[in-house]
């Protein structure tokens, strides 16, 4: 395969994908579980506000796990494998209230944001700095509209 990357360049994209797209597996999952069991006065908005943000997760979650096969590698694709990599933590057994429920997930995007400038500057590969930088808008997107819940 001729990238016009060493292999070294591409195993270091790799690992930042595959760190990713478990960050990206995390949010699904706890969106989903959030929309599953939301509950209180602002049920439905919440719901169809949960189910827009994982739609979009899943979206992401594909484009993350095919940048990682155009670059000749096999995509992570277990809970255990995710679980392993993860930058994320989850809280099983719990569920917050509403607004516990939209400061977390906000909380989690800010992180991946803050996580995605370093994986920006740390790369060597155009293609997927160019991805990267894509995703952290995705994130920041999402972060504002949970902030704006919140204010």
């Amino acid at each position: 395969m001729k990238l016009g990357l060493s292999e070294e360049d591409i195993k270091k994209s790799v690992n930042m994908l595959s760190v990713a797209l478990a960050d990206q597996m995390t949010l699904y999952v706890k969106t989903r579980k959030f929309h599953w069991n939301v509950s209180g006065q602002s049920f439905m908005e919440l719901h169809k506000l949960f189910e827009a943000q994982y739609t979009q997760l899943e979206a992401i979650i594909d484009e993350t796990a095919e940048r990682i096969n155009k670059l000749g590698s096999n995509t992570i694709g277990t809970m255990e494998e995710f679980s392993k990599v993860t930058r994320l933590k989850e809280a099983p057994g719990k569920y917050p209230s509403q607004k516990d429920m939209l400061k977390e997930l906000l909380a989690d995007h800010e992180s991946v944001i803050v996580e995605l400038r370093k994986d920006i500057d740390a790369d060597s590969d155009a293609g997927t700095t160019d991805y990267f930088t894509k995703l952290l808008q995705d994130h920041e997107t999402i972060a504002w509209t949970l902030r704006r819940y919140l204010n």
